[in-house]
C-alpha cells in the first residue's frame, strides 16, 4: 500500500465481496496519530447530559457534577503556566501571569470497567472551551505510539500548546512506559496543560479488578499531587440489564451474511490473530478504516498471552468504532484462559470480553431469520 493511499485510510469497501482483515497492512504517518487524537467515533455525541448514572450509585452523579464543574474551570485558562487558579487550579483568585499553579492540574476517574469511564471521559473533552487542536483525546497506548513517532521532545512541544490532554486506560503494567508518560506529563504540566485520565489495574494488585486510584497515584509519584481522584462505583452497563451474549452461529451464516452485508469484512480467527502479530497495534484503527462489520470464522481460545494482548487493542478499536462482530466458533466469554483471567492483565481481557460481547449482539441483524 503506497504512503499516498495511506495517509487518508483505505477506501470504503464496495460490492457484495467482503475484504480480508488480512490482507491490510495499513501505514500510518506521525501526522495522522496527532490529527486523531480526538475520542472515537463511538463517543462522538456522548454529553454530560448523555450519561445514564445508576441512581443506585450516587458517586456516578457526583462525578458528573465534578467534572462539569472542572470543564467550566477551563474556560479562559491558556496553556503555557498562565492558568487561573480555582477548582482543581483554574478559576478565579490568581493572576493572569502567573505560572501554573501549585494545586491539582487534573482529574483520575476511578472505576471499574463497564461504569462509563470513557464515556465521562469523552463528555470532559466536548465540554472544554477549547477548539479541537487545542485538546487532545488518546488512551495510553496511542500517545506512547505518538512519541515513538514524533521523539519525546517534539511530543512535548506538540502538546505544550493544549488547554486539556485526556488519557484513557492508562497503563500500569509496563513500569518503564510508565515512567516514560509520567516525565511526559510532569512536562505539559509545566507548560499549564490540564491532564485527565482513567487507567487499569497493576498486575497482582488486582483484588476485585475494580479499583486502582492508589497503584495510579503511586506509579506516576511526583505527579500524583496534580490529580484529585474521582471514584465511580457501579456495574458494567453493557450487562446492566442486558440479554447474555448471543450465541456464536454457523460458519455459513457468517460467511453468507460477510456477502450481503455492506462493507464487511470476512477472515478465518487464527489467520487474522496471525496477521495482527505483523501489524502494529497503532495501525490496528487504519486496519478497520471503511468495515462496517467484521465476520470472523472458526473463533477458538487464543493461545497466548502476547496474542491476547493484541486482540485486546483490536476489540477496543472495533468498539471505539462501533463496528459490529459477527462471529462462528466459540463465545467471546471462552477466548482467554482461565489462566489469563486470573493473572497480570485480567483487567484488559474482562474488557475486551465485555466490548466483544456488546458488538456480538450489534450483529445479530446481519443474519437473516429463518
Amino acid at each position: 500500500m503506497s504512503s499516498s493511499t495511506a495517509a487518508s485510510g483505505p477506501s470504503p469497501v464496495t460490492g457484495a465481496a467482503p475484504v480480508s482483515l488480512c490482507a491490510r497492512e495499513p501505514h500510518v504517518p506521525a501526522d495522522r496519530l496527532v490529527a486523531e487524537m480526538v475520542p472515537p467515533p463511538r463517543f462522538d455525541a456522548v454529553r454530560f447530559a448523555t450519561y445514564i448514572p445508576d441512581p443506585n450509585q450516587p458517586s456516578q452523579t457526583e462525578a458528573v457534577r465534578v467534572l462539569e464543574d472542572f470543564a467550566a474551570g477551563l474556560d479562559g485558562a491558556p496553556a503555557g503556566g498562565t492558568a487561573r487558579r480555582g477548582l482543581f487550579g483554574f478559576g478565579k483568585g490568581r493572576s493572569k501571569t502567573a505560572r501554573t499553579p501549585a494545586g491539582p492540574r487534573g482529574v483520575y476517574l476511578d472505576g471499574g470497567y463497564g461504569v462509563g469511564k470513557t464515556h465521562l471521559l469523552a463528555s470532559l473533552w466536548h465540554a472544554t472551551p477549547a477548539e479541537p487542536a487545542r485538546k487532545a483525546f488518546g488512551t495510553f497506548v496511542e500517545l506512547t505510539n505518538l512519541v515513538g513517532a514524533l521523539g519525546f521532545q517534539k511530543t512535548v512541544e506538540t502538546l505544550s500548546g493544549h488547554r486539556l490532554l485526556c488519557i484513557d486506560e492508562f497503563e500500569l503494567d509496563d513500569p518503564g512506559d510508565t515512567v516514560l508518560v509520567s516525565t511526559l506529563l510532569g512536562r505539559l504540566v509545566d507548560a499549564g496543560v490540564a491532564l485527565a485520565a482513567t487507567s487499569n489495574t497493576l498486575p497482582g494488585k488486582l483484588g476485585e479488578g475494580r479499583f486502582a486510584a492508589a497503584d495510579f497515584l503511586r506509579e506516576i509519584q511526583g505527579l500524583s499531587a496534580h490529580f484529585r481522584a474521582l471514584r465511580i462505583d457501579g456495574e458494567d452497563y453493557r450487562h446492566r440489564g442486558l440479554p447474555e451474549a448471543p450465541a456464536p452461529f454457523s460458519d455459513e451464516q457468517v460467511k453468507k451474511a460477510a456477502h450481503t452485508a455492506e462493507n464487511a469484512s470476512l477472515d478465518d480467527f487464527p489467520e487474522l490473530l496471525e496477521h495482527l502479530a505483523r501489524v502494529h497495534p497503532s495501525r490496528y484503527g487504519a486496519l478497520t478504516d471503511g468495515i462496517g462489520a467484521v465476520c470472523l470464522t472458526g473463533v477458538r481460545p487464543v493461545p497466548d498471552q502476547s496474542t491476547a494482548l493484541r486482540l485486546v487493542v483490536l476489540a477496543d478499536r472495533l468498539y471505539d468504532r462501533e463496528v459490529p462482530v459477527l462471529a462462528s466458533g466459540l463465545p467471546f466469554d471462552q477466548l482467554f484462559s482461565e489462566e489469563m483471567l486470573k493473572g497480570g492483565y485480567r483487567k484488559k481481557y474482562f474488557r475486551a470480553i465485555s466490548r466483544l460481547t456488546a458488538l456480538a449482539r450489534d450483529a445479530k441483524g446481519l443474519v437473516e431469520t429463518p
